[in-house]
């Protein structure tokens, strides 16, 4: 099946505009609520490392969905430390190996939204899903149409990126 691609170059600048909004107020950050429990049934966190820790996800994709955490209040990926860095691929690992011995799924998706425009539902605290797949189970991002809305040309992409 060949997919449909709807270019919108000139929806770059509404995008560019929506970027410059309001930051949302958090009272509480969850995950640093969470990262100062013990780990138990009540509070889904499963297991902690030296720097970060893996809890359930309240609202899963996915039976198993798990949420991975550094303790330390940060939002992006590069502010982390080298041993933060670690300690959270290690826990990554630690919850496949877990999941793999308790739910037997057959892959996983890992991945980590970066930002409220990708997806992240708590944007200031840098977190990672691992969720169990298994053939045949619902889609991790449901799909509406074979069309996807391209908000920049190939051209202007290029010229950014090459600058970079």
């Amino acid at each position: 099946m060949t997919r449909k691609r709807l270019w919108a170059p000139w929806r770059l600048a509404y995008i560019a505009g929506a970027r410059k909004g309001k930051k949302s107020k958090q009272s509480k950050c969850l995950f640093c609520e969470k990262g100062k429990s013990k780990p138990s049934a009540r509070n889904l966190v499963v297991v902690r490392g030296r720097h970060g820790f893996c809890m359930l996800n309240l609202f899963p994709y996915n039976n198993g969905h798990m949420l991975i955490a550094p303790y330390r209040h940060v939002a992006n990926l590069e502010d982390l430390t080298q041993a933060e860095w670690l300690d959270l691929w290690r826990l990554t690992s630690e919850t496949i190996r877990r999941l793999r011995k308790v739910l037997s799924p057959d892959g996983f998706n890992t991945g980590i939204n970066l930002g409220r425009a990708a997806g992240a539902g708590i944007p200031r605290h840098l977190h990672l899903h691992v969720v169990p797949r298994w053939m045949g189970d619902t889609n991790f991002m449901p799909l509406l149409t074979d069309t996807r809305v391209i908000s920049q040309s190939l051209a202007s992409a290029h010229k950014l990126l090459t600058r970079a």
